[in-house]
């Protein structure tokens, strides 16, 4: 019959009471079985090391270090003998965790980015980006586009479910990190061939003409330029009220509407249209690229912020 062997309660340890700096110094008591050059290599006092000793003693269970018979160092304890190896291959790869530095490589990491943009944004920024994706990044590395009405709440950013938002600067959350990306300007737009011709644009004309505006809100026939004709006192005649900007070039190409947009917007339908200068002034607007603090030092998020810049700084003006 085989003896069984009893042993004593097991010492459950609290790992969230141990400082990791007692693991260290176990460490170095167990490679010296020796307090003093123990305390030389940690660059302790002996006492400070002495103390440490007694509460691994006490954390552990166990002597971990006895007094050699020969009354010369000590000789460490059975336990202590099985823990030096998990013990420095634990250090080393707590080290490691410490040391290492994040990266991202486009053309092997796996990575989706989202990116929250009304559709100008997306129509003049996202095309752009869209059409060089694939000199700059690999098949595993994702982009996608999403409407900015919910997306720049702040819970978004911190689930992860937005990156990047792209919008002016009274779209840009307070707390967010933005990078200015260009400054736009507003310009009158018509079809080529349009009864009014291509003559200088003054303001008698701009207000009798039939304009279409854009309301990201929605049915509103008072937009930014109306509160400039209004302080001048004048009004424009509103014909056409939508939502969305990317609906306006592809109108105003077949009927004999007329609107102010962004400048780098209707530079894309220049073979359709023609833009004029303004018969006031207007301001314009900066459009800015805006992210949570969270992915601020992530590396995946610092390369697409960069190339996001890059693009912006090629699109037309």
């Amino acid at each position: 019959m085989k003896s069984i062997v009893k042993i004593g309660p097991i010492n459950v340890i609290d790992l969230r009471g141990i400082d990791l700096n007692l693991l260290v110094s176990l460490d170095a008591l167990l490679e010296e079985s020796n307090v003093t050059r123990a305390a030389e290599r940690l660059h302790l006092t002996q006492p400070a090391v002495s103390t440490q000793l007694a509460r691994l003693r006490q954390l552990f269970g166990d002597p971990l270090l006895i007094p050699a018979t020969s009354g010369r160092g000590m000789t460490r304890s059975v336990r202590a003998t099985e823990l030096m190896a998990p013990l420095k291959a634990a250090l080393a790869q707590l080290e490691a965790v410490v040391r290492k530095q994040p990266s991202f490589d486009p053309f092997v990491d796996a990575r989706r980015f989202v990116i929250a943009g009304s559709d100008q944004a997306v129509a003049v920024l996202g095309f752009q980006l869209m059409q060089v994706w694939r000199e700059h990044a690999g098949p595993a590395t994702q982009l996608a586009f999403v409407a900015p009405e919910s997306a720049a709440s702040v819970e978004r950013f911190e689930r992860g479910e937005i990156d990047l938002l792209i919008g002016s600067e009274r779209m840009v959350p307070g707390w967010a990190k933005a990078r200015k990306l260009y400054d736009e300007r507003f310009v009158f737009v018509q079809r080529k061939g349009h009864p009014r011709g291509s003559g200088p644009l003054d303001l008698d004309t701009y207000c009798a003409l039939d304009h279409v505006l854009v309301s990201t809100s929605g049915g509103s026939f008072f937009g930014f330029m109306d509160e400039h004709l209004q302080a001048l006192g004048r009004a424009r005649r509103v014909a056409l009220s939508v939502q969305h900007f990317t609906v306006v070039p592809e109108l105003l190409a077949r009927t004999d509407y007329v609107s102010t947009l962004p400048a780098r917007l209707v530079a894309r339908y220049r073979d359709a249209l023609e833009m004029f200068e303004l018969p006031f002034d207007a301001r314009g607007f900066t459009m800015f690229a805006a992210w949570h603090p969270r992915g601020h030092l992530d590396p995946a998020g610092v390369w697409l912020r960069d190339l996001l810049a890059e693009v912006a700084g090629a699109c037309p003006a």
